[in-house]
């Protein structure tokens, strides 16, 4: 196994947004430090093995093109510190050994999670089986954070917005171990170089026309569909780039359409920066991944809706700061359209964009990320209640990590004696 210091990333693909936000950190560190620092990311929900969590990411993908009041629901129910921690622990019981084999596979001198879910099950596998790294929090939300990111157990938390600090300091996360440095955008979009002019000749596309690009994340939730055609309809002369994401029935329907020679329809891409470039305005989601993205490249968003309650916030973030508009129906889309069409109007928006947001919130991260490795890992001086039950012994500094024969399940074998005897009933004479 190499020895360079090791990273893991802690996400999980429930939207696209959580694995892009680990996916700009790791890139950002390659550019810093080259291979001297690995990076694993790993999908820690589905590593649990635990039915319904393990397939977190196709549930959630179903909840929010079909059954998003369910989805709401479930964040109103489940939005609250003692809430968490229950349901963590519930999780954590028969997920632990999972979660330890991933850690003991990989190794990590830091963990850095990037997803709310996964924030207390490492903090407890870390304190259960006192394990050797560093735990820190990257929150990949703007506003509507939910009680999950806040966890005490990490020596330190970053948010991308001053909203989401006062959101963690309410949670009751000390100053000391809160950070802001802006969203984590790949390198790629701050890096890129192409002209409007050139982006487009790469992707093939007419050069003068306005163009919209239009995208509504991963899975191309929403009324996407609906939208392209009403703006084609309305303006046939704006060029549309179309993004449809993993949703390949709307990208076979939009397609069987014919809206005609400036429509073009991709399905998931991975050069998201050269269609941003080649845009004059981006209509999506209030997800925040892509509305950072066009903002840290500077093209101004319309804003459709809030796919789950953790986005609502965007909207406001979005709109106060005057970095665009939110337009909740298709006539707003098309009427927005217009107006951003005027040169004056255009140039206003685009000027109001100048120093928006971070352009280097992924490099900023790094950076942390990097000071994080170079200090110790904390000790745990007292064996959780738990650990004390079942006799086990606190680990001397350089003693190896335990490993799958010494987990928790084991040493609860050993009780087996004492709760058969505990719990059996005398017969009844």
């Amino acid at each position: 196994m190499s020895t360079e210091p090791r990273i893991l990333f802690a996400i999980s693909d429930t939207g696209g947004g959580h694995r892009s936000g680990a996916v700009a950190i790791a890139a950002a560190i390659a550019r810093l430090v080259g291979d001297r620092v690995s990076c694993h990311i790993v999908d820690l929900l589905t590593s649990t093995g635990l039915p319904v969590v393990r397939d977190a990411p196709d549930l959630y993908d179903h909840l929010s093109t079909r059954w998003l009041p369910v989805f709401n629901a479930l964040f109103r129910a489940t939005d609250g510190r003692r809430r968490v921690d229950v349901l963590s622990q519930m999780v954590y019981l028969g997920a632990h050994r999972n979660i330890l084999r991933v850690l003991e596979e990989i190794r990590p001198a830091l963990v850095v999670s990037v997803h709310p879910l996964s924030n207390r099950l490492i903090a407890s596998t870390r304190r259960t089986y006192r394990l050797s790294f560093r735990f820190v929090t990257v929150v990949t939300d703007l506003v509507s954070l939910h009680a999950a990111w806040a966890d005490p157990a990490a020596e330190l938390c970053i948010v991308p917005t001053e909203e989401a600090y006062q959101r963690q300091r309410a949670a009751g996360l000390v100053p000391e171990r809160l950070l802001t440095t802006g969203f984590p955008v790949h390198p790629k979009f701050t890096e890129y170089e192409h002209s409007q002019a050139s982006a487009r000749a790469q992707l093939g596309i007419a050069a003068a026309p306005f163009t919209v690009l239009l995208t509504s994340g991963g899975v191309g939730s929403g009324n996407l569909g609906a939208t392209v055609r009403a703006i084609a309809t309305a303006a046939p002369d704006v060029q549309l780039l179309v993004v449809t994401g993993r949703n390949t029935v709307l990208r076979s329907d939009l397609e069987a359409a014919n809206l005609g020679a400036l429509v073009h329809i991709y399905g998931f891409v991975d050069n998201m920066e050269a269609l941003m470039a080649a845009a004059d305005l981006v209509v999506t989601k209030a997800g925040p991944g892509t509305l950072m993205e066009a903002l840290v490249m500077r093209r101004p968003v319309l804003v459709t809706q809030a796919v789950g309650l953790q986005e609502h916030g965007n909207i406001d973030f979005v709109v106060d700061r005057n970095l665009g508009r939110f337009c909740p129906s298709i006539a707003q889309v098309v009427a927005a359209i217009a107006e951003l069409r005027e040169p004056a109007v255009y140039a206003a928006s685009v000027a109001a964009l100048a120093d928006a947001v971070p352009r280097d919130g992924a490099f900023a991260i790094a950076r942390v990320l990097l000071e994080q490795l170079a200090l110790e890992p904390p000790e745990f001086s007292r064996p959780s209640l738990l650990y004390r039950m079942i006799g086990a012994r606190r680990r001397t500094r350089g003693e190896p990590r335990p490993t799958i024969r010494h987990t928790l399940g084991a040493r609860l074998r050993r009780m087996r004696p004492f709760i058969r005897w505990r719990w059996r009933r005398p017969p009844r004479e």
